[in-house]
């Protein structure tokens, strides 16, 4: 039986697939990669969702229900704009950024409601139109159309969209819990206080992640045949 190779230590690490070729797995390689080249400027991406961790957990279902669409839609738009515009690297005009926000707040507006049966229904709702977001802050487009461009970098590969963004929301649940706990009993702090830190730390590693999914789709949209 063979016996399987291993990479000897400092020898390089394979070259990463071009986007249009890149799998789930590259994308959450990619998006550690990304944000571990950056780790403080990105950390401003983590301060909302974090923020609202710590709220959640001193309010009682009904109002976290009313918060979700509105404050909470609002503030986790306001990450995944920064994010996008550090991944893509750009400076859009300040009416694009504010129409990119907009966007990704009316996108996740119904997305509380869909997590009430399963989370599944919510990230099929997201990997549709969830890239309007990165759309708006890249290409010159009014919004009506950003929303068709963002349906079709989707339907270019819904499999990897969907998986792509499932795939990371694990990734961010399951380190959340690890360093949650670890905070925790290590720091000795309270649990508001842990969750807060473990959320900061954590939570940019999803939007950026979301961001770079538009490269993605965006390479597999200009090799399909039907362009």
């Amino acid at each position: 039986m063979a016996r399987p190779s291993y990479p000897r230590a400092g020898e390089p690490r394979p070259a990463a697939l071009p986007p249009g070729e890149r799998t789930v797995g590259q994308l959450v390689a990619e998006s550690m990669r990304f944000y571990g080249e950056r780790f403080v400027r990105c950390l401003a991406i983590g301060i909302s969702p974090a923020a609202l961790a710590v709220v959640t957990a001193h309010i009682s279902r009904t109002l976290g229900l009313i918060l979700a669409p509105t404050l909470y839609g609002a503030l986790l738009s306001v990450s995944f704009v920064l994010a996008s515009v550090l991944v893509h690297d750009v400076r859009p005009a300040r009416r694009r950024l504010v129409a990119a926000w907009l966007a990704g707040w009316l996108v996740f507006v119904p997305v509380p409601f869909l997590v009430l049966g399963f989370v599944l229904p919510a990230l099929a709702w997201l990997a549709a139109l969830g890239l309007v977001v990165p759309v708006l802050v890249v290409e010159e487009l009014p919004v009506r159309r950003a929303f068709a461009r963002a349906w079709a970098l989707a339907r270019a590969d819904y499999v990897h969209a969907l998986g792509s963004l499932a795939t990371l929301v694990i990734v961010f649940f399951l380190t959340r819990v690890v360093m949650g706990f670890l905070l925790r009993e290590q720091a000795d702090t309270a649990i508001r206080v842990a969750v807060f830190l473990a959320d900061l730390v954590v939570s940019p590693l999803l939007f950026l992640g979301a961001a770079l999914l538009y490269f993605d789709q965006a390479a597999r949209v200009r090799s399909s045949p039907a362009t």
